[in-house]
């Protein structure tokens, strides 16, 4: 999928780590990518985050590490408290971990940082030290921030965990469409759980539907209809999940106008019945 360059340079100063601190009433950044490493940790919120070709919920304790260039967003839900979303982000260079990678004792960090070209979410971890450490490399200003990197890294490198983007996805780099992506995804993500007509998305970006459907499909990996679908279900799982609602009014509020089409969409996606999968 083609994304917006983030340039982080200027903010990293010279420094080979930067990380900060978000604090927001909804994540809600622009499909991109950038040249470092980012680890990601969410400390309140939840929504739907993309990596690649990866669409998946997630909730409070979601650890993710990406590689370089490697497109992503984290899409908050709005919350409905008044506590704000809440995440960490550290980001580092190629060239800060390269020195160290040639170590033998660095085997498994080397191993994780080339599986972290596709994305991988932690499944097991602590999360109170997790966010304690990663805290720590934020606040820290002196050669602590390097060694506790290094050391958190190592850490996460005998966790399990799981990879995102499929090896089906090509890491695509191309400034003359980004926008023109970024502003038909924000329109499908504002607008999924309503009926959105193929003529409305290719009209977006001035495209005949014929047009649309080959630039989306080479862009994102698959076709408009299929992720269109990936979305409202991802929607439906979490009212199955959170809610009693009835089958039927899950599908409509997921985006789904006819129900049978719905139990055949989400039997397709999730090998499983929308009852079986409530159930369990």
């Amino acid at each position: 999928m083609r994304a917006r360059l983030e340039n982080i340079s200027p903010k990293m100063q010279g420094r080979t780590i930067f990380g900060l601190s978000i604090n927001q009433t909804r994540f809600d950044s622009l499909w991109h990518y950038h040249p470092e490493y980012e680890l990601t940790y969410i400390i309140k919120g939840n929504g739907r985050r993309m990596v690649g070709d990866d669409m998946e919920n997630f909730n409070e304790g979601d650890l993710v590490l990406l590689g370089p260039d490697l497109p992503h967003t984290w899409i908050g839900e709005r919350s409905s408290t008044t506590e704000n979303n809440i995440a960490l982000v550290i980001q580092f260079s190629e060239e800060f971990l390269a020195p160290f990678l040639s170590l033998i004792e660095m085997k498994s960090m080397n191993e994780l940082l080339t599986k972290s070209e596709r994305g991988i979410r932690f499944l097991k971890f602590q999360p109170i030290a997790i966010e304690k450490r990663m805290l720590q490399i934020i606040e820290d200003t002196t050669i602590k921030r390097v060694t506790g990197l290094i050391e958190l890294l190592y850490d996460l490198s005998n966790k399990k965990y799981k990879i995102l983007a499929s090896h089906k996805f090509n890491i695509i780099k191309n400034e003359k469409t980004e926008s023109r992506l970024n502003k038909v995804l924000l329109y499908v993500q504002k607008n999924y759980r309503n009926t959105i007509k193929l003529q409305e998305a290719s009209e977006l970006i001035h495209l005949s539907n014929t047009a649309f459907c080959k630039f989306f499909k080479r862009s994102v990996g698959k076709t408009f209809s299929d992720y269109l679908n990936d979305l409202r279900i991802l929607h439906a799982c979490t009212l199955l999940i959170e809610t009693d609602k009835p089958i039927s009014q899950v599908a409509t509020e997921s985006g789904f106008e006819n129900l049978a089409y719905f139990n055949r969409v989400f039997l397709k996606k999730k090998k499983s019945q929308p009852t079986i999968f409530r159930r369990r």
